[in-house]
């Protein structure tokens, strides 16, 4: 039997451990629980010492979503890892159909269940959806979300599909996959890291997958809500990291004039809100970019050949046509 590691990192989440971890227990037979602790402040290890069935493993600093995984799965021996979000309610029988898959086809890296939303159980969740996808300008999107929209599910996406990326707040990878990527790149502190991931796997000939026939509920923004600026400045940084990273050298050049104008037009809407610290972590993400280019052309950062971008923009789908759904799109 190949030995599976669920590991969910933590970092001062002891009131989501008390909700959610009960049900990971409960329903994640022949599994391997491991809590990796993300040097938390609060009381997480006095609580976990009373799970004697879960294994914890302390990181000694903060090393953010993508270091602190690295550090922690480097530890780990598992065929496959379980990477979960401590604010996730798993549900019975959510495991067997994702190993089941991965089992039957070796050439696939990573998948997904479906994310729902926790508070509004009928929809789908902004983390990942359905499994999630990339247009051409290098703005991902997910089916059942695009953007701020989510629908809700009436079973129109439980078919299992391949898709452009999966979800880190429940994301299932083949060990070997992982560390044939070498891992999340750390330089992403959070955001956007498995995504990155994802991108890297499929230029590598792997493939990524949604199974709809698993579910999970994901609270959201449990480490940092969506309008904090520094989960701002994360995501438009990391978006360009990502850009710079894995899209051709001809394309990308084309791509980052292209979002240097678009994203200027995304700070005029928060200007309109009055969120002057959201515009502020724009314009320090693109300089922060700016300064890691270097760093980003170190060798070995091109991939052997590229995944396919969806060919239209997801955002003028949206916010000029009026797009709201996935299926809508062209």
């Amino acid at each position: 039997m190949k030995q599976v590691a669920i590991v969910i990192l933590n970092y001062n989440g002891q009131k989501y451990l008390e909700q959610f971890l009960p049900s990971v227990r409960q329903f994640s037979p022949n599994c391997e629980i491991w809590v990796a602790d993300n040097a938390s402040t609060d009381q997480s290890l006095t609580w976990l010492r009373e799970m004697p069935d879960v294994h914890v493993l302390v990181i000694p600093d903060n090393k953010g979503y993508a270091g602190g995984y690295n550090y922690a799965l480097s530890k780990i021996k598992a065929d496959y890892y379980v990477l979960l979000n401590s604010d996730v309610e798993v549900t019975p029988d959510w495991v067997r159909p994702m190993l089941k898959y991965l089992e039957a086809n070796p050439d696939v890296a990573a998948c997904q269940p479906k994310i729902k939303d926790f508070h509004h159980r009928t929809h789908f969740e902004y983390a990942g959806a359905a499994g999630g996808y990339m247009d051409f300008l290098g703005y991902p999107y997910s089916r059942g979300r695009l953007f701020d929209t989510c629908e809700p599910d009436n079973g129109q996406y439980d078919a299992t599909v391949d898709v452009f990326w999966a979800t880190g707040a429940c994301l299932f990878v083949r060990a070997t996959a992982f560390w044939e990527a070498k891992g999340f790149d750390e330089r992403y502190f959070a955001h956007m890291e498995e995504i990155d991931l994802c991108w890297r796997l499929l230029n590598r000939s792997w493939r990524i997958v949604c199974c709809g026939d698993s579910e999970v509920y994901h609270v959201g923004g449990g480490t940092l809500h969506k309008s904090n600026p520094r989960k701002t400045f994360l995501n438009y940084r990391n978006n360009l990291m990502m850009i710079y990273k894995n899209m051709p050298i001809g394309q990308r050049m084309r791509v980052l004039l292209a979002r240097l104008v678009l994203d200027g037009i995304s700070s005029v809407r928060f200007m309109v809100a009055g969120a002057w610290p959201d515009v502020w972590a724009i314009v320090r993400a693109h300089f922060a970019f700016y300064r890691l280019i270097p760093r980003l052309n170190e060798r070995g950062n091109r991939p052997p050949r590229q995944a396919s971008l969806y060919r239209h923009s997801v955002v003028w789908e949206y916010f000029v046509k009026g797009k709201r759904r996935f299926s809508e799109l062209p």
